[in-house]
């Protein structure tokens, strides 16, 4: 659901992260930008560098963890029960 108001900060990088692999037009408008990408481009920048976040683009966004769950290449190490830990 996109946001009603422009979001800023951490809930910013939050939502552009979650909606990198969509493009900077589906990310902007889930963010609360609508159509105005250089808005959203501008504030999605301000907040990165707020959290020291070395973020160029919007991909830089998408972490090697997203990639492996997107290519399903990775493998799920868990118990087989609850008791055996």
């Amino acid at each position: 659901m996109a946001s009603p108001t422009p979001l800023h900060g951490t809930e910013l990088v939050d939502c552009a992260r979650a909606n990198a692999k969509e493009g900077i037009e589906t990310a902007a408008y889930q963010c609360g930008y609508g159509q105005d990408l250089n808005k959203f481009a501008r504030e999605l920048r301000q907040a990165c560098e707020e959290m020291n976040l070395q973020v160029k683009e919007l991909s830089g966004l998408i972490t090697d963890q997203d990639m492996i769950l997107q290519l399903g290449t990775g493998e799920i190490v868990a118990p087989d029960t609850e008791s055996e830990l």
